[in-house]
């Protein structure tokens, strides 16, 4: 039989598990288990965002088109939905730490491929297998994290998990650009090292990973597999089109910060620098993490309007910075929009998870999902195609009046469908 020995260290119970013929494999307690997962959560989620300051260079080195860019960063959300759909679930009955260990793994052969295969092929390849990494991840790592919180504080209502989870997952998404940027701007090779810090990051997460405790009980029988099962409110499918349009909407204001904006920066505006690229991304996605921190507490309905104004106000001051051509407009557009699109998207989510039932609400929200991801991918690649017949001005004065309209219209019906539930007697 396998020995287990507790001891303590630095206030943390650890403990070694001895299998014989085999080293002994040290574990963390549930409560340093969630601090390490949720670090390596950030930093995955970090390591997705890299080439994003980095796009102009490859852009500059290869002479393609602007068009070429959106194909790569499509790859990579086609690889998020393709492994949400395949493999978001697989841990509820194989594990939680195999499937965190595994996703990392998949990075770190996004890192190598990145560093050895960079030309667009291989650029493609590399963003293909980040997004498959990622979709597997973020499902199971935000689970993983409610899980051990749960062990250590188990009187909590679940709200601390929530808001790391989140900061983890949104955070780490502008962390990323930020450190590429520094690193592109300020280092020698700029388009190899900051792969390979994240790839010494990434190793070391997998080891802090392979410490942490389990907290799925492995069954003896596995059950069959079979791809996540996805499915519509049938009652109140107009509803979840709304939040559905929401998510899709902040999706594709992430989208496209994360791929055509440092091209836009550079070339309309003027400013080459990459570490204003990464930071101006950095912006976006830490005013939408700080954004759901400061409106935990307003109900969904005061959610959903600040968030519809918020995103009205971004998307006009966007518009406004192409008119003018502002940086300083432009990076405030958006902080407003990544405010409303943080906002909006967990609206969105407590929205289509209302209208399910328990037994089908996480087939209601992976549908919820796909959606915001098709949204990271398909608008990108129209402003792509578009770009290529237009100016940028007028494809950025386009997207901002779709997406103000969208948003707008998203948040307005679901705050009507949540004021009318409020006032249904109980």
């Amino acid at each position: 039989m396998d020995s287990i020995a507790f001891r303590s260290q630095a206030g943390f119970m650890t403990s070694t598990i001895m299998i014989p013929g085999a080293p002994a494999i040290r574990r963390v307690s549930h409560g340093a288990g969630f601090w390490v997962i949720a670090s390596a959560f950030l930093t995955v989620m970090a390591f997705s965002t890299v080439p994003t300051p980095l796009y102009a260079l490859y852009q500059a080195r290869d002479s393609f088109a602007t068009v070429v860019i959106t194909l790569i960063f499509a790859a990579y959300a086609v690889g998020v939905m393709a492994s949400l759909y395949l493999a978001g679930h697989v841990s509820d009955w194989l594990g939680r730490r195999p499937v965190i260990l595994a996703a990392i793994v998949t990075e770190l052969l996004a890192a190598v491929l990145f560093l050895v295969w960079t030309d667009v092929p291989g650029l493609l390849v590399a963003r293909f297998i980040s997004g498959i990494g990622v979709g597997a991840l973020t499902a199971t790592a935000t689970a993983h994290l409610s899980e051990l919180r749960a062990v250590t504080t188990p009187h909590e209502d679940g709200r601390v998990s929530t808001i790391v989870a989140s900061f983890a997952n949104i955070g780490g998404l502008g962390l990323g650009s930020l450190v590429a940027g520094i690193l592109a701007q300020w280092v020698e090779a700029p388009l190899a090292v900051p792969y390979a810090v994240f790839a010494v990051l990434l190793a070391v997460a997998a080891v802090g990973v392979a410490m942490v405790p389990e907290t799925v009980e492995r069954q003896e029988e596995r059950p069959a597999y079979r791809p996540q099962r996805i499915s519509l409110p049938s009652a109140s499918r107009g509803v979840f089109v709304s939040a559905g349009a929401g998510a899709f909407t902040g999706f594709a204001i992430f989208g496209l910060f994360t791929s055509l904006a440092p091209t836009f920066i550079a070339g309309t505006l003027h400013e080459p620098s990459r570490f204003v690229a990464g930071a101006v991304t950095f912006a976006v996605f830490g005013s939408a993490a700080v954004a759901q921190l400061l409106t935990a507490r307003m109900s969904t309905v005061h959610q959903l309007r600040l968030a519809a104004l918020l995103m009205a106000v971004g998307l006009v001051t966007m518009a406004t910075a192409v008119l003018v051509v502002s940086l300083p407009l432009f990076v405030a557009s958006g902080i407003i929009a990544g405010a409303g699109v943080g906002v909006q998207f967990r609206s969105s989510v407590a929205v289509a998870a209302s209208l399910a039932v328990p037994p089908f609400r996480g087939e209601a929200l992976a549908a919820l999902f796909l959606i915001a991801y098709a949204g990271l991918a398909v608008p990108v690649l129209l402003l792509g195609v578009a770009l290529a017949v237009l100016s940028s001005t007028v494809v950025l004065l386009g997207f901002s009046a779709i997406m103000l309209a969208l948003s707008v219209w998203a948040s307005l019906a679901m705050s009507r469908r949540m004021t009318s539930v409020a006032r249904i007697p109980r």
